[in-house]
C-alpha cells in the first residue's frame, strides 16, 4: 500500500504524487464514499489516500481517503441536492476578484467568505487588473478593499500585466497549501503561470473583451510552486451556492454580524424583522455595510439561483 496526495481528479481518473516524487494516474476502488457527505466527487484534489500500485500497468487503484482537516464546498451547478468538494486539506483561500472584465458581485464575494468562515479557512481578496482601472474602479477598488478591511479581510492589489503584487502573494503562499478561486475570466490561471512559466497552462480572453469570462480550467488541480508550498487552480465560477448551513447559523459566518448580533434583544435573532434587532439598527446607522447585509438577506432566502 502507497500513500500520496490528490493533484488532479477529473471524476473517474486521479493524479497522485506520491512521497518520493513519483506521479501514478489511480482510478477508484469500487463505490468509493467518504462519510456520507453527498458530493459528487468523493475524491477530491488535496486529498491524503492509500493506493494499490501496479508495476506492470504503471497506475494504481485508491483504496482509502484519509481524514481530512478541512475542505471546501460549493453547491453543484445542476443537481441541487449535492455539492462538490473544491479542495481539501488546505491552509488558506484567495478569492481573486476583478472591478471590471468581469465585474465581481459583492454577493458572490461574500458566499465565498461565509464559506471559508464556515470551514475555518483564512482567506485573503486578491483585486487583478488593476492596470486597466480609471477613476470609477479605483474608487470602487478602494471601498472593497475599505469594507473587507474593516470587517478583518486583507486585499492584495494585483496587476498580472505590470507584475505588480506577485511578490507579495508568493510570500504568503510560500510551503503552504493555498486555493485560489474566482470568477470566470478574473485572471486565476494566469497568475499560475506567471507563478511558474514552465507550467504553461492554458488561459483564455475574456470573449468579445466584454463581461463575461471563458471557462479554461476544467477540473480543480494542485500545482507545486518553485518558491515552495502547493497552489489548488480551480475552474471559473458563474456563482458560488453555499451548502451544509442552517438558516439559523449562518450569521455566524458574516462576522460583524455575528459580532453585533449579542447585542441583540432575543438571543435566536435572525435578524430579520425581530423586535430589539441590533443588527438592522448597525445597518441603519451605517456599521454595517447595507451590501454585506443585502447578502445575508438573499442567502437567508435561499436565492442563490445566480451564485451557483
Amino acid at each position: 500500500m502507497e500513500k500520496g496526495i490528490v493533484l488532479k481528479s477529473t471524476g473517474s481518473r486521479y493524479r497522485i504524487l506520491c512521497n518520493d516524487g513519483k506521479i501514478i494516474e489511480c482510478s477508484i476502488k469500487g463505490k468509493l464514499r467518504i462519510k456520507e457527505l453527498r458530493t459528487t466527487n468523493p475524491v477530491a484534489v488535496g486529498d491524503n489516500v492509500l493506493f494499490e500500485y501496479d508495476s506492470r500497468s504503471g497506475s494504481g487503484v485508491i483504496t482509502e481517503v484519509l481524514d481530512r482537516t478541512n475542505y471546501i464546498l460549493r453547491k453543484a451547478s445542476n443537481l441541487s441536492k449535492h455539492s462538490q468538494i473544491i479542495a481539501a486539506n488546505i491552509d488558506q483561500v484567495f478569492l481573486m476578484i476583478t472591478i471590471i472584465l468581469p465585474e465581481t458581485p459583492v454577493e458572490f464575494i461574500d458566499r465565498f467568505l461565509i464559506t471559508a468562515e464556515a470551514y475555518r479557512i483564512p482567506a485573503t481578496i486578491i483585486i487583478n487588473k488593476t492596470d486597466l482601472y480609471g477613476e470609477p474602479e479605483i474608487e470602487k477598488m478602494k471601498y472593497l478593499e475599505a469594507l473587507y478591511g474593516k470587517i478583518g479581510y486583507e486585499s492584495v492589489r494585483l496587476s498580472l500585466r505590470e507584475m505588480t503584487g506577485l511578490d507579495t502573494l508568493k510570500s504568503r503562499m510560500k510551503d503552504k497549501i493555498s486555493l485560489v478561486s474566482g470568477n470566470s475570466g478574473v485572471g486565476k490561471t494566469t497568475l499560475l503561470n506567471a507563478f511558474d512559466p514552465d507550467l504553461n497552462l492554458k488561459t483564455g480572453e475574456i470573449s468579445d473583451y466584454h463581461k463575461q469570462g471563458k471557462h479554461i480550467t476544467t477540473f480543480p488541480e494542485m500545482h507545486r510552486m518553485p518558491f515552495g508550498g502547493f497552489v489548488v487552480d480551480t475552474p471559473g465560477m458563474k456563482g458560488f451556492g453555499v451548502v451544509d448551513m442552517e438558516k439559523s447559523e449562518i450569521y455566524h459566518f458574516f462576522r460583524e454580524i455575528f459580532r453585533i448580533s449579542k447585542n441583540c434583544k432575543f438571543n435566536n435573532c435572525l435578524h430579520l424583522d425581530e423586535p430589539g434587532c441590533a443588527v438592522r439598527t448597525a445597518v441603519e446607522n451605517g456599521d454595517i455595510d447595507f451590501l454585506r447585509y443585502r447578502s445575508y438577506l438573499n442567502i437567508m432566502d435561499g436565492d442563490d439561483r445566480k451564485y451557483r
